[in-house]
């Protein structure tokens, strides 16, 4: 093993584990425009839902996170809920690594539709997904799906529901 700040270590893309929710708590508060959950929540994701979601560590310290859980509704698809990237550490392909990574674990075999929403002006998250889709030679459709209004801030903007799918060769 190399020294702890190894400036050539590599990535390490795994599930989220419960020590890991103060650092995924920070990160996402650093990633505007992600709505920031409470601590609470993000212990949850990394003791509940570890199997669906991933983290991107680096040097001992987490730079990356994805949250996503299987539908109860619809036990074939994956919905991704936030997606967090280190502003110094973005462009280098992590929120695609970590999707793959969770799209090849044993408990989303099943998964046949990736869904998620964004905002129609948040460029990145539309880029990344449209990239997934093509990556995945599979489709990716927008509907409107939590409106401006649910939100009870004139300021929210609505959010766009995307599928991608079907899922062939994960």
């Amino acid at each position: 093993m190399g020294p702890e700040n190894d400036e050539n270590q590599p990535v390490k893309i795994r599930t989220p584990q419960i020590k890991d929710g103060n650092q995924i708590y920070h990160l996402v508060k650093k990633s505007k425009p992600l709505d920031i959950n409470s601590l609470y929540s993000y212990l949850l994701i990394c003791t509940h839902f570890d199997e669906t979601s991933a983290v991107a560590e680096w040097n001992n310290k987490i730079i990356g996170f994805i949250s996503a859980y299987i539908n109860p509704h619809q036990e074939n698809n994956l919905f991704i809920w936030q997606v967090a990237v280190l502003p110094t550490m973005r462009g280098q392909g992590l929120a695609t690594q970590m999707i793959e990574h969770i799209l090849h674990r044993k408990e989303t075999q099943s998964i046949e539709f990736i869904e998620t929403t964004v905002t129609p002006t948040n460029d990145a998250s539309m880029a990344l997904f449209k990239n997934i889709a093509a990556n995945l030679d599979t489709n990716l459709e927008k509907t409107s799906f939590f409106t401006r209004e649910l939100f009870g801030n004139p300021h929210h903007e609505e959010e766009l529901l995307l599928q991608i799918g079907p899922l062939n060769n994960k």
